[in-house]
């Protein structure tokens, strides 16, 4: 029987640094773009669309995308597009999911540009649509490119900073759930991908955390992430940076008529099940109060009600999966520290 090595598509541009985004034509063109489709939201499209329009070398056609598009809505726009050889999108989580999923139904490469660092989205192989009235995570292009400008993203709102930092130490929380799953027979733990997604926070953890608009510390949180989402691509899955404390911000989406973003609640539920698992609680504990994501989570006014609630539906979320939340005792001992823990406490309402 042979063994073959894997191929991994992996992002073959990756730029991180202030005012990165005055080269995009040049990086085009460096890598044979000729005619790029060119997504942006809203805000975008007003503060940045005109600047990349006097393009030298490439053809950029620049489309603002309204909110609220299903994924039947994207496909129909993805085959009435003209020719294009890239498809870029730029802004947030929303507008980099159209972006994927229109360049996944095109077979078209993406180059991703993130205004914000809020979540590993950016640069993993899936994105969040609306399927049949429902969000539902689907299938997508992995990025071609990520270009990640620093003087944009230091614009960006501190809790959009604060909610990536939740959902990049989730990784430490989600490998442990994959160990546990692997000695339970009801997975198997890909090694270099586990390596990586550890690499990835544990690079993080050493950065300062004084001051979030730091240029090193975002280009290091943007990296980090980045790191994440290769991590998924290599694994084939979500596991390496995805596990008990994504279940139960998937169970508060279901519940709550608003959600919190989706970092915030990753990282309060990381923060219960490190504790949980025993695992690098104090370490978590320390990054969440040097960055303020404690001060941050208090002021969103979050029920401890609701986490209790989420933390007995979210094994049911995905029910072939076998985190610690999936084990009852673990469960009962996740209840008992929203109970008694004296932060929750004091964060929580």
């Amino acid at each position: 029987m042979m063994h073959a090595l894997t191929n991994i598509p992996i992002p073959s541009i990756l730029e991180i640094r202030s005012g990165i985004r005055h080269q995009l034509d040049s990086i085009l063109h460096k890598h044979g773009f000729h005619h790029a489709l060119f997504l942006f939201d809203a805000f975008t499209y007003d503060a940045y669309a005109e600047s990349f329009q006097k393009s030298k070398h490439v053809t950029i056609n620049v489309q603002k995308m309204e909110p609220g598009q299903t994924i039947q809505d994207l496909i129909a726009f993805a085959f009435t597009l003209d020719s294009y050889d890239v498809v870029v999108a730029m802004g947030g989580g929303q507008i980099i999911d159209y972006g994927k999923y229109i360049a996944f139904s095109r077979k078209l490469p993406f180059i991703s540009m993130p205004t914000s660092a809020s979540n590993d989205g950016f640069a993993s192989s899936n994105c969040s649509l609306i399927v049949n009235q429902k969000k539902a995570t689907v299938p997508a292009q992995v990025p071609f490119g990520i270009i990640a400008d620093l003087e944009v993203i230091q614009q960006a709102p501190s809790h959009f900073l604060l909610a990536g930092v939740g959902d990049l130490m989730s990784n430490i929380t989600a490998l442990y759930d994959w160990e546990f799953e692997e000695r339970h027979g009801k997975g198997h733990v890909n090694a270099f991908a586990a390596m990586l997604s550890k690499k990835a926070v544990n690079s993080f953890i050493r950065t300062p955390m004084t001051d979030l608009q730091n240029p090193i510390f975002i280009k290091e949180l943007v990296s980090s992430l980045t790191m994440g989402g290769v991590a998924t691509v290599i694994s084939g899955n979500s596991a390496p940076i995805s596990g008990s404390e994504h279940l139960i911000s998937h169970a508060l989406d279901k519940q709550l008529s608003k959600p919190y973003m989706h970092g915030i609640q990753v990282g309060l539920a990381t923060y219960i099940m490190a504790n949980v698992q025993n695992h690098r609680a104090l370490r978590m504990k320390k990054v969440f109060e040097r960055t303020g994501f404690f001060h941050y989570v208090k002021e969103e006014k979050i029920q401890k009600s609701s986490l209790a609630e989420a933390i007995l539906f979210a094994p049911s979320v995905k029910p072939s999966r076998y985190t610690y939340l999936h084990d009852q005792t673990f469960q009962q001992k996740a209840l008992s520290f929203l109970e008694s823990d004296h932060t929750l406490q004091d964060v929580l309402v």
